[in-house]
C-alpha cells in the first residue's frame, strides 16, 4: 500500500508497549466540546499536512473533477467490499462479518455531520454561507427531535448487531480494541478542524462535500445484504437527503460550497479542493486496510492467529511448565507476539486439537471449562474464533503449512495480524501531535467587556480568553445567587413533580395581567424608543448566544438539548435571512436612521453611540455558551427566563411603542408567536429542565436533585441578576474562587 497516511514509521522495540495512538486521542479530546486541545490547534501545521498528505500524481484539478472520481471509487468499492462479503458461508461468519464492517465504521459514522457543528457563530449569525452550513448541519442532526441525528442511525444498528457496548457516547469508542487504529484518523482530524472553524471552514466544507459525494460507505453496502431490514439507511448515507426538514445531503453540501466561494477570497476554492482531496485520500486507504481486516474475517486461520498474538504477552507470563513440541509454552507464546503462525501450528499437531472437531478439542473445552487451567481466560467471542480454526482444520491436518506465515510482510500489515506496528503513522501530523502536546502560549485576556465582545463571538479561543469567559461566568453566578429567597424569584424552590407546564401557565397569565394593568402608561417618546432599541442591539444581535454550546453534535440530538438546538435554529431564521433574527433588528435599526457596523467587527463594539453597560449581559450569555456542559443547569435556567420573559406582557407594550412612532413591529411579532407557552420556545425550556431533573432524579440521590434544581434557579435568576454592594462582593468573591480552582 502507498500511503502517506497510515504507513508505520518503524518497529518498536521488542519489549516496549505499543506507543498510544494518537488518532484515538484526538478523536476522544475532539468529542468534548470544552477541550482545552482546541486552543492549541496549529493552523498551519495543519493546512501542510493536509498538502503532504495527498499522494504526488494523485490530485484531481478541480473540484467537479474530484466528485466524479470520487464516486466512481465508492461504486468500485462498494462491489469489492460486497463480493468479499458473499464469501461469508455460515450464519455465524455474516454475522461476524457485518458486526467487523459496523464497528470500523463507527469512529466516523458515529459523528457523522459533527465536522460542521461551529460552522455557525455570533460574529456571523446572519452570514448567508454560515446560514447554509447551519442548514446542512440542522438535518445531520435530525433538528427538532432526540435520537435523530446520523450517528444515533448507526448507533441503532450496532445495537442491533449486538457490539454497541462502548458506542455511547461516540468518544467512548476510542476504547474499544475492536476498532482497528486506521478507523480513528479521519474523523479524528475533522473533528480537530470542527474545533477552529474560522480557519478550517473551507477545508470543512470541502472533505464534507467528498463524503456526501461518495455517500454510504463502501464498507457499509454489504450490511444491507447481512443485517435484517429496519436500518436507516437514508440517515446513514449522508449525501442523501432526508424525510424532514430541513433536507440536507449533497445537494446541501453543494449550496454549502457555492456560498461560501461566491463570498470570499479566490484561494477559498483552492482551501476547498484541498480539504476534499485530503477526505478521498484518507478514505481510500482505510477502506484498503479494511479489506484486508475483512478478508481476516473470512480466514479463520489468520484469524486465530490474530487473536493469538493479542493474547501472547499476558499468556507469556505463564505456562512455564507445560511442554508443548518439547518447549515451554510460554516460550512459544512470548515469540508469537511477533509471528503467531509457528504456535498455531504447534497447536493444531497437538492433543490440545483435534482437527475438524472443535467439540472434541480440549482447548475449547475441558481447558476452559469451570474447573479448567483456563477458565475465562477467552471470552466467549474468543472461543468462537478458535472453534473455527479448529473446525477449518481437516482430519490430519496439523495446519503447519511448515509453520511460516501465509502472507507477506506487507499483506501481513495491511490484514493487522502482523505486528505491533499496525496502525496509523504520526507522519504527516508529527508536528501537529507535538503542538497538541505542548502547553500553548497563554495569550492576552480582553482589556475590557467591547473587546471580550468581539474576541467572545468567535468559536476558537486563546486560553487567556477562555479563563476570562470562565471567571466572568462564576462572577455573574455569583450575583444571581444573591438573596435567592427574595419573593422576585418566581421559579419554586423545588422542583414540582408534575413538571414546569403548569407554573409556565401560570406566568404567562401574570404577564397578561400586568399588562392590562399598565395598558393606560404613557409610552416612551420617539428619542427614547430609539435609544432603548440602539442599547440592546449589542444583545439582541447575538440572540441566541447562550445556547451556541449546543450546536455541539450530541448535544444538538440530546433528550435535554434537542430543544435547546432547535431553539438556536430558530433564533438563527431556519436558515433562511428573511427569518434571522439579527437580521430582522438590524433592520429596524436602520428604519431608525442608524447604520450599524457588521457584529462581529472591532467597529460595532467600539461605536460611540453605545454605553459600556450595554455589553456586561452580551459578554455573559457569550460565556457561558462556551461552556455547555459546566453550566448546563445554568443555561437551561437562563434560557427560561430569556424565551419566558417578553411572552404576552413587554413584547406586546413594545409593540404599541413602536406601532405609535411608525416603525416595523416585526421583531417583536415574531418573538411573541414563536416564544409562546404552548408550543413555542417557552414551552421546549420547560420542556428541557423537565427533561434534565428527571435524568437528575434518576439514581442520584436527594441532595443531587436539590443542587440541580438550585443552579437552575440561579441561571434563572443570571438573567436580571441583584445590583448594589452585596451583588458586587458576590461577584468578586466567584471570581476569586475561579481563578483558586
Amino acid at each position: 500500500m502507498s500511503s502517506t497516511v497510515l504507513r508505520p514509521t518503524g518497529k518498536p522495540g521488542r519489549d516496549t508497549a505499543r506507543p498510544p495512538s494518537w488518532a484515538r486521542a484526538w478523536y476522544a479530546a475532539f468529542c468534548d466540546p470544552e477541550s482545552p486541545h482546541a486552543d492549541r490547534v496549529p493552523v498551519a501545521d495543519v493546512r501542510d499536512a493536509i498538502d503532504r498528505s495527498v499522494p504526488s500524481g494523485h490530485a484531481p484539478e478541480d473540484l467537479e473533477a474530484l466528485c466524479r472520481e470520487a464516486g466512481a471509487w465508492a461504486a468500485d468499492e462498494t462491489r469489492v467490499f460486497r463480493d468479499l462479503a458473499g464469501r461469508a458461508r455460515t450464519e455465524a461468519v455474516r454475522e461476524l462479518v457485518a458486526q467487523r464492517l459496523a464497528l470500523d465504521c463507527s469512529p466516523l459514522n458515529l459523528v457523522s455531520g459533527a465536522w460542521l457543528q461551529w460552522l455557525s457563530s455570533m460574529a456571523e449569525a446572519d452570514d448567508p454561507a454560515a446560514l447554509s452550513a447551519l442548514t446542512l448541519y440542522a438535518s445531520d442532526v435530525g433538528v427538532g427531535h432526540p435520537r435523530a441525528s446520523r450517528g444515533h442511525a448507526h448507533l441503532a444498528l450496532l445495537q442491533g448487531l449486538r457490539v454497541a457496548e462502548n458506542a455511547v457516547p461516540a468518544a467512548r469508542t476510542a476504547l474499544d480494541t475492536r476498532v482497528r487504529e486506521d478507523a480513528f484518523v479521519l474523523p479524528a482530524i475533522l473533528l480537530l478542524m470542527s474545533r477552529r472553524p474560522e480557519d478550517f471552514r473551507a477545508e470543512i466544507l470541502g472533505a464534507d462535500l467528498c463524503l456526501r459525494q461518495v455517500g454510504l460507505l463502501p464498507a457499509m453496502a454489504p450490511l444491507k445484504d447481512l443485517v435484517d431490514a429496519g436500518a436507516d439507511w437514508d440517515a446513514l448515507h449522508p449525501g442523501a437527503p432526508r424525510p424532514q426538514d430541513p433536507a440536507g445531503g449533497l445537494k446541501a453540501s453543494l449550496a454549502a460550497v457555492d456560498a461560501l466561494v461566491e463570498q470570499s477570497p479566490p484561494q477559498t476554492r483552492a482551501r476547498v479542493l484541498a480539504g476534499a482531496r485530503w477526505a478521498f485520500t484518507a478514505l481510500r486507504e482505510w477502506h484498503e486496510a479494511l479489506r484486508g481486516e475483512l478478508a481476516k474475517v473470512l480466514d479463520p486461520r489468520r484469524q486465530a492467529a490474530d487473536l493469538i498474538r493479542l493474547r501472547a504477552r499476558e499468556g507469556a507470563v505463564y505456562h512455564r511448565s507445560f511442554q508443548l513440541a518439547g518447549r515451554p509454552l510460554a516460550e512459544w507464546l512470548d515469540e508469537a507476539r511477533d509471528d503467531p503462525y509457528p504456535l498455531l501450528a504447534a497447536l493444531a499437531g497437538s492433543s490440545l486439537v483435534r482437527p475438524g472437531r472443535p467439540e472434541r478439542s480440549p482447548l475449547v473445552n475441558g481447558l476452559v471449562g469451570e474447573r479448567g487451567a483456563m477458565f475465562r481466560v477467552f471470552s466467549e467471542e474468543d472461543l468462537a474464533v478458535l472453534r473455527r480454526w479448529i473446525a477449518s482444520l481437516p482430519d490430519g491436518d496439523d495446519g503447519s503449512d511448515d509453520g511460516s506465515s501465509p502472507e507477506d510482510p506487507p499483506a501481513r500489515r495491511a490484514s493487522g495480524v502482523a505486528t505491533a506496528t499496525d496502525g496509523p503513522s504520526p507522519r504527516p501530523w508529527a508536528s501537529v501531535r507535538a503542538a497538541l502536546e505542548e502547553e500553548p502560549p497563554g495569550g492576552r485576556a480582553p482589556a475590557d467587556l467591547r473587546e471580550a465582545y468581539v474576541l467572545l463571538q468567535r468559536r476558537a479561543q486563546t486560553p487567556a480568553v477562555r479563563a476570562y469567559a470562565l471567571e466572568y461566568v462564576h462572577g455573574w453566578l455569583g450575583r444571581a445567587r444573591v438573596r435567592m429567597a427574595r419573593q422576585d424569584m418566581p421559579l419554586p424552590d423545588s422542583w414540582p413533580a408534575e413538571g414546569l407546564r403548569p407554573w409556565l401557565s401560570g406566568q404567562h397569565d401574570r404577564h397578561a395581567e400586568e399588562f392590562e394593568r399598565t395598558s393606560d402608561a404613557g409610552l416612551p417618546t420617539r428619542e427614547q424608543l430609539i435609544e432603548s432599541t440602539l442599547q440592546l442591539a449589542p444583545l439582541t444581535m447575538i440572540d441566541g448566544a447562550w445556547l451556541q454550546g449546543f450546536t455541539d453534535y450530541h448535544l444538538a440530538s440530546s433528550d435535554i438539548g434537542h430543544s435547546l438546538f432547535e431553539t438556536y435554529w430558530d433564533e438563527l431564521g431556519n436558515g433562511h435571512p428573511r427569518l434571522n433574527h439579527p437580521l430582522i433588528y438590524r433592520e429596524l435599526v436602520a428604519d431608525m436612521g442608524v447604520d450599524l457596523p457588521p457584529t462581529g467587527s472591532a467597529e460595532f463594539a467600539r461605536w460611540p453611540g453605545f454605553r459600556d453597560g450595554s455589553f456586561e449581559l452580551p459578554v455573559f450569555w457569550l460565556s457561558i455558551g462556551r461552556f455547555p456542559r459546566t453550566f448546563q443547569p445554568e443555561v437551561l435556567g437562563l434560557n427560561l427566563a430569556m424565551e419566558l420573559s417578553g411572552v404576552g406582557g413587554s413584547y406586546r407594550r413594545a409593540r404599541l411603542a413602536l406601532r405609535e412612532h411608525g416603525f416595523s413591529t416585526r421583531f417583536v411579532d415574531i418573538h411573541n408567536t414563536i416564544d409562546n407557552v404552548a408550543t413555542g420556545h417557552s414551552a421546549w425550556a420547560a420542556d428541557a429542565i423537565d427533561a434534565f431533573m428527571s435524568s437528575a432524579a434518576v439514581g442520584s440521590g436527594l441532595q443531587a436533585r436539590e443542587t440541580a434544581w438550585r443552579r437552575v434557579r440561579e441561571g434563572y435568576r443570571s438573567l436580571s441578576p441583584p445590583t448594589g454592594v452585596h451583588a458586587w462582593l458576590a461577584d468578586r468573591r466567584a471570581r476569586w474562587q475561579s481563578r483558586k480552582r
